[in-house]
């Protein structure tokens, strides 16, 4: 908009006004010239002077070398070259030259008479509106001052929603945001405001969850304790040993749904090197401890307890299947990478989204569940999410199963 402006006073008021001021000292120079040319000598030259001078601020000397310039030397504004030139030729025929950047503050113009070059020394406010570099300095400043004021305000605006994405961000990777406070102009508040309430139906949508299920976990308990003592107290027969092993394998059903219920509990996030954490959960399955590979020094931010019950699904499957386990770490970028490698069976590569499922069981010789319900890496998918994570599958080097979990830092 400025550069517009600019543009259209340039263009229109100031290039008028300049060629105003230009005409005008033309045709002053014209007079003179033509008051010499009525008796040409030294003496009129110097009358002239005296006449021009201080009325119409414009020296006239007469000199006697007949060497009249030819070089031109433009000014940084062509306008004002243009305009005095386009004013000097319609107001004079004998040649001339002139000169814009000698004097700081004066124009040098030379007509060629026959007694030599008359030269005209006139103040260049005459000549060129000075107004021009007044209106350029502050449009300048204006245009300084308006753009401060807009970085300000803009940043101001942004700050808040900067502060959503970032509760959103931390919200995704299952942190505490209780501090987070709705700020800024209505409609980010608007927005921060239903981030909120959206928050709530969550969060009161998984505690339904865990608490429905938990309460159909503790009535079914009370009917197999029954069972189980009922059984107990029967002949140790093949029959019985098979109920006693189906009310056994319920039980642990039961276990595991819970379990998948509470894929987000309370537990407060922690930073934690990575590296270290890895180490205490591989020391958890001797003897067939896994081998570690661990580079870099990575922290992140994690709930220990439910990032360990994840890894131990992971794990125990590795170690159940396998009898080479390998972990491995390394950072990319702000990812921390885990890597569970293993030379069992493997899984086919069409079932790797399948066995996500919750409930999902294979009729092959790997089972990908710890407990026999199919909820192994249902439980681990659903904590890896909850910190922001993935979890991929793939085929390992080693000949079985890779799983490779991304963390954020």
């Amino acid at each position: 908009m400025q550069i517009v402006v600019a543009y259209i006073f340039f263009n229109a008021h100031w290039s008028t006004v300049t060629a105003s001021l230009s005409d005008s000292v033309a045709a002053d120079v014209s007079l003179a010239v033509e008051l010499f040319n009525q008796a040409p000598s030294p003496e009129r030259a110097a009358k002239l002077n005296e006449m021009m001078q201080p009325h119409m601020e414009l020296s006239v000397d007469l000199r006697d070398d007949h060497d009249f310039p030819t070089a031109q030397r433009r000014s940084f504004f062509s306008t004002l070259d243009k305009t005095l030139q386009r004013s000097l030729n319609q107001s004079l025929q004998s040649p001339f030259w002139f000169d814009t950047t000698r004097y700081p503050n004066h124009i040098d113009i030379r007509v060629r008479v026959d007694e030599g070059t008359l030269t005209f020394i006139a103040a260049k406010e005459r000549v060129f509106a000075r107004t021009g570099f007044v209106f350029i300095f502050w449009l300048t400043l204006a245009s300084l001052l308006l753009t401060m004021i807009s970085i300000l305000f803009i940043r101001n605006q942004a700050r808040p929603i900067s502060r959503l994405a970032d509760a959103a961000d931390a919200f995704g990777k299952g942190q505490d945001i209780d501090g987070f406070r709705p700020s800024g102009a209505a409609e980010v508040r608007l927005a921060g405001q239903s981030f909120l309430k959206m928050r709530q139906r969550i969060r009161r949508f998984m505690d339904q969850r865990t608490d429905l299920l938990a309460g159909v976990s503790h009535d079914l308990r009370t009917p197999l304790t029954r069972l189980k003592l009922h059984f107990a107290m029967l002949e140790n027969n093949e029959d019985n040993r098979a109920a006693r092993s189906d009310l056994i394998e319920m039980e642990k059903m039961l276990d595991g749904y819970l379990d998948f219920a509470r894929g987000q509990t309370d537990e407060d996030t922690m930073t934690v090197d990575l590296n270290d954490f890895l180490k205490d959960i591989a020391q958890k399955f001797k003897p067939n401890t896994p081998q570690l590979d661990l580079t870099g020094n990575q922290s992140v931010q994690i709930k220990p307890g439910m990032m360990t019950r994840a890894l131990n699904n992971v794990l125990s499957n590795a170690v159940k299947y396998g009898e080479i386990v390998k972990i491995s770490s390394r950072t990319d970028k702000h990812t921390a990478i885990i890597q569970v490698e293993d030379d069992g069976p493997g899984i086919p590569e069409e079932n790797f989204k399948e066995v996500f499922k919750p409930f999902y069981r294979m009729d092959t010789a790997r089972n990908q569940n710890i407990e026999g319900t199919g909820l192994g890496l249902s439980i681990a998918r659903d904590i890896i999410r909850n910190h922001g994570g993935s979890i991929t599958l793939g085929q390992s080097e080693l000949g079985g199963l890779k799983v490779e979990i991304a963390l954020p830092d």
